[in-house]
């Protein structure tokens, strides 16, 4: 068998070869008169790039004969081979050093090259590389348009929304134009980077001018209407697509949840053809987010009887709603489901030990917290919270300095739930003292909800003229929380008229809260000076004041209310 016929058979095996029977190759073509063969060998070097690792390619480019690495094809390889198994910004520097050596890249190095950039955020880099493109003419190359293209898409997808007016946007949509073939793919991308950064008008131009749409075309721009919530226009392009899919319905449903019409999104979920768990999912968390506790868990297990395997997000949702209906023995059940907790992501199994706490059992919630292996700030945040809601101040406060310990960093929700701690569990100093370092050695600057924390604390344990000096010298008008925790303040001390000052800064800001108001007649009340408690009430009545009822006062609760808002506002399908 002469070297051309042996050459043509190991490129065919070359392919399909295994890490072993590429050695018996290497080993043939250095021992025979093939190893001269430049696109035997150089086929070869890219083939040991293709097995997920560098090294045996490293190896094998490092020997290379010397008339060999004067030709580019050796470098495109080795470039092509960085850019898929890293690492990447090897694959860059190569690209510098065969510039160096006087070699000429190609269409067959510059996507690799571009893509990398794309990849590594190299935007300058990137830019630098499309200028010599246009000078050596590869521009309208179609795999270098289109590595071009996703390099400029990229850098207006890392610079976020509002950058159409800075040009980003403009610069892809140049590339895109100039292009000579266009696939669905590149359209459909290209109105996807319209609808990031906020130009839905943008995106449904180029939508218009489609010769060809696929279903991802279309599911593109009904999520768009759905994310800037024209539920209208999502409706208009549901009704004239040409095929629907289970995106496209759970879609409108999440355009319909989000616009407050939770029975029209029902009306589409009961409507789909097909249901996955997603679907469901986002139906579920849609009740949960309008307050149908009830529904969403008889969602729930209608999702069950029909045989869909839940997942953590139904799990987040659905325990979410126990959390709300304080139903113990439900939440127990769902606990049950769940083969393993640790394995359930961090966010569910907040939930559950969230679950746990509202519904009264806070030692089982410690017990899971303990558990957990990797938790977040989010899950200590939870954890501290419940304990102070449960009177466990002292624990939560040592949790906070467990946390520390752990080397997580508190945001301004962990100090929150601690002031709120050291508030109903009358520990003075140890609050002031957390309130001090938020911003000195944590940098965080204390909210009006922060304040309002520390001023109920000093206020409920008789400190009221530092409470009222902190007041001063916020840099916030106090609210009526902050003014209602003076007035507790006061009626310790009975300190009417100091009480009556407050009421009169109150009337000032012309609030119609009536609690401030009746807080004061009961002060009098209670010492039997009806005639003041009379006045105070017809006050109230004279500036058309109501008292409202059935809601709490209390500032760091209130706010927690609702622990996985956070995560039920971002996209989990």
């Amino acid at each position: 068998m002469n070297g051309l016929q042996l050459g043509g058979q190991i490129s065919e095996i070359l392919p399909r070869c295994s890490f072993v029977q590429l050695k018996q190759i290497h080993a043939l073509l250095l021992t025979s008169s093939i190893h001269q063969n430049i696109h035997v060998f150089s086929s070869f070097l890219r083939r040991t790039t293709e097995l997920g690792t560098m090294d045996y390619a490293i190896l094998v480019f490092s020997h290379l004969n010397p008339s060999f690495r004067t030709e580019v094809q050796f470098w495109n390889a080795m470039v092509r081979g960085y850019a898929f198994n890293g690492p990447v910004e090897k694959s860059v520097s190569l690209y510098g050093e065969l510039l160096q050596r006087g070699l000429k890249p190609h269409n067959f190095t510059y996507p690799y090259v571009l893509n990398s950039c794309a990849d590594l955020g190299w935007f300058w880099d990137g830019k630098k590389v499309h200028c010599r493109i246009i000078k050596t003419g590869f521009s309208l190359n179609c795999s270098v348009s289109d590595a071009l293209l996703n390099l400029y898409l990229k850098i207006s997808e890392f610079s976020g929304p509002g950058v159409v007016s800075d040009g980003k946007v403009w610069d892809a949509r140049k590339l895109f134009d100039e292009m000579r073939d266009r696939t669905i793919e590149v359209w459909n991308r290209m109105i996807l980077v319209y609808m990031r950064t906020g130009d839905v008008y943008g995106a449904r131009q180029l939508f218009d001018s489609m010769e060809d749409r696929d279903i991802v075309s279309w599911n593109t721009m009904i999520s768009g209407y759905v994310k800037v919530q024209d539920v209208v226009k999502a409706r208009e392009l549901f009704e004239r697509m040409p095929e629907k899919n289970i995106v496209s319905w759970t879609s409108m449903i999440g355009a319909y949840a989000k616009a407050g019409d939770i029975i029209t999104a029902r009306m589409f979920f009961n409507k789909m053809p097909q249901r996955n768990v997603v679907s469901w999912n986002s139906m579920v968390s849609s009740y949960v987010q309008h307050g149908d506790f009830q529904e969403a868990r008889n969602l729930f297990i209608q999702m069950l009887s029909e045989g869909i395997t839940p997942d953590r997000y139904t799990f987040v949702s659905v325990l979410s709603a126990c959390s709300h209906l304080g139903d113990l023995e439900f939440g127990k059940w769902i606990h049950y489901l769940i083969d393993d907790v640790s394995q359930l992501g961090v966010i569910a199994a907040t939930a559950l030990i969230e679950m746990y706490a509202k519904c009264g059992d806070i030692n089982r919630a410690f017990t899971i917290f303990i558990k957990i292996g990797m938790k977040d700030v989010f899950c200590w945040n939870v954890m501290l919270k419940s304990l102070a809601l449960h009177g466990k101040a002292q624990d939560a406060i040592k949790l906070l300095s467990l946390m520390q310990k752990e080397g997580l960093k508190p945001n301004d929700f962990t100090f929150l739930g601690a002031l709120f701690a050291c508030s109903h569990g009358g520990m003075t100093e140890e609050g002031q003292i957390i309130f001090d370092n938020m911003q000195k050695e944590h940098g965080i600057s204390p909210t009006i909800e922060h304040y309002g924390c520390v001023i109920d604390l000093l206020s409920r344990n008789g400190r009221l003229e530092e409470a009222l000096r902190i007041v001063d010298r916020m840099p916030f008008e106090p609210d009526i929380a902050i003014w209602g925790a003076l007035l507790g303040g006061c009626k310790l001390r009975s300190d009417f008229k100091r009480a009556e000052d407050i009421v009169e800064r109150v009337r000032k800001l012309r609030s119609k809260e009536g609690g401030i108001h009746v807080s004061l007649s009961n002060m009098y009340a209670s010492v039997e000076h009806w005639q003041e408690a009379l006045s105070a009430r017809e006050k109230m009545e004279e500036e058309n004041i109501l008292k409202r009822t059935g809601q709490s006062s209390v500032i760091y609760a209130s706010r927690g209310s609702s622990t996985f808002t956070r995560y039920f506002q971002e996209d989990n399908g």
